[in-house]
């Protein structure tokens, strides 16, 4: 257990701790222990944020397919941001067999030209 100091007056307590002091102090005191649960709580985060960037993604194409007249327009730009950010984050986690996810979501070509893939 990392125990504070004592609060001294005048100190600056609403300052907050950096990132790499934060990860310093879960890793001092407690060891291996520690910076592994810190790591599956930061791939647990990963996997929450792609399964909504999935969602999403599903959710725009759903709407570009329903659309066939006027507002196509928009519901294309919106497919295409939902399925980079859904790419994007696929990519940071690692995971870069983009064909598979064309494949795998019915994505229309439309829509990867819109992200610049050919």
């Amino acid at each position: 257990m990392v125990e504070l100091a004592p609060r001294r007056p005048g100190a600056n307590m609403g300052a907050m701790p950096s990132g790499e002091m934060l990860f310093n102090l879960l890793k001092g005191p407690t060891g291996d222990g520690a910076e592994a649960a810190f790591r599956h709580e930061i791939v647990e985060e990963q996997a929450a944020a792609l399964g909504r960037m999935g969602r999403k993604a599903e959710a725009a194409l759903a709407a570009l397919r329903e659309h066939q007249g006027e507002g196509r327009g928009e519901a294309l730009k919106a497919a295409a941001d939902a399925v980079w950010c859904f790419l994007v984050q696929r990519e940071v986690m690692g995971l870069r067999d983009r064909a598979r996810i064309v494949a795998d979501y019915d994505i229309p070509r439309e829509v990867m030209v819109r992200l610049g893939a050919r």
